[in-house]
């Protein structure tokens, strides 16, 4: 049984799906590893980190993709490799099938097996595998540090004799996995937070991390069956904006989370808010890849309104590969592992499973 995983698209995605330490692990299930050369350079990790282990490293990418049985990734791969995968082989990765649906169905009538990770159920037994809590861990944490770069005076109050130097005020929108690093991130740097969410079961979450939670007066507990936000009604919108008109008079710098599975971001911080922020406050907009949470967000860019920063990358884990690969090839291989039919050295598509039934994409 041969697993395999070609370059990403390094511009956009410096991550890897298969570390030397993971790698290992697949051989000693009796796995076969095949490389491309320098897969993992740009991480500084030489090729003979993975050869002298055992996994094979080869120079015709082609070969690598026609001969697997699983294709491990971050992403969907480019067309020209998408073009060679071939009836029941096996394609596992964060595939994003609501923007790119055309080109996984095409995999699909070739009856490749398309498991995307994103997909998992919220259950006990995926949470080793779940690659979204793993990269938004880091998204959030590297958020509040980008946020801080960016703004231009001190963090932690400061007493000196020349005078005190208030603590800087950070509002976190949305505290799922990524909005709840960045609240305890904050929190550690000396910071004083506060933090919004649709979901009122995130209340004490916010709280056990020293943050503030505000609440629209009302409302009602905006959480799906999967433990996910849903979309929230008009009411509790415009309740949720003027309760954030008034905080963000007074708040230095903004993380922005919120996300709506398989939906464009909503925008939750309109232009008459920033207008009534301070100047030289700093907007971090993790949601920006799916349109942003504010009104101005765009992709890559630093926007300037009234002397406040709004930022947002397209993939800030570029930012921290190397931790994020680790991380993100742990999960790949306790899914490949619940997948693979150790007894008959198989992959075994087992629908009564949830977690493959919820992640094949038929």
């Amino acid at each position: 049984m041969r697993i395999v995983s070609v370059l990403e698209n390094q511009i956009n995605e410096k991550r890897i799906s298969i570390t030397p330490e993971i790698a290992k692990k697949y051989l000693s299930l009796g796995f076969e590893v095949v490389l491309p050369e320098n897969y993992a350079s740009h991480l500084g990790i030489k090729d003979t980190e993975y050869s002298e282990n055992g996994v094979n490293i080869s120079k015709n990418e082609k070969e690598i993709i026609t001969s697997a049985d699983i294709i491990v990734q971050l992403g969907l791969p480019s067309d020209d490799k998408s073009s060679l995968i071939k009836e029941n082989q096996t394609l596992i990765g964060i595939l994003n099938p609501y923007n790119n649906e055309n080109k996984i169905n095409d995999l699909v009538k070739r009856k490749v097996n398309v498991l995307s990770l994103e997909l998992l159920p919220r259950i006990t037994r995926a949470q080793s595998m779940d690659v979204l809590s793993s990269q938004a861990n880091l998204a959030g944490y590297k958020a509040v540090l980008e946020s801080f770069a960016n703004f231009e005076k001190a963090i932690p109050m400061m007493m000196t004799a020349a005078g005190t130097i208030p603590a800087a005020k950070v509002l976190v929108v949305g505290a799922g996995v990524a909005g709840l690093q960045a609240i305890a991130t904050a929190k550690r740097m000396g910071a004083i937070v506060f933090a919004t969410d649709v979901r009122m079961a995130s209340k004490e979450q916010v709280e056990s991390l020293g943050g503030k939670f505000l609440t629209v007066e009302g409302a009602e507990n905006l959480e799906t069956k999967g433990g996910y936000a849903k979309e929230a009604s008009e009411d509790f919108k415009k309740k949720q904006e003027e309760l954030l008109n008034e905080t963000l008079k007074k708040i230095d710098i903004v993380i922005c989370t919120a996300l709506i599975p398989g939906k464009k971001a909503p925008v939750i911080i309109k232009s008459s808010m920033i207008n009534n922020m301070r100047a030289g406050s700093v907007i971090y907009d993790l949601a920006a890849i799916q349109g942003g949470n504010t009104a101005f967000t765009e992709v890559d860019k630093v926007i300037d309104k009234n002397g406040v920063r709004i930022m947002g990358e397209s993939n800030i884990l570029n930012k921290l590969p190397t931790s994020a690969s680790n991380l993100y090839a742990k999960n790949v291989f306790n899914f490949v592992s619940n997948l693979y039919d150790k007894e008959n050295k198989k992959i075994n598509i087992n629908l009564e499973d949830e977690i493959i039934k919820k992640t094949l994409i038929k």
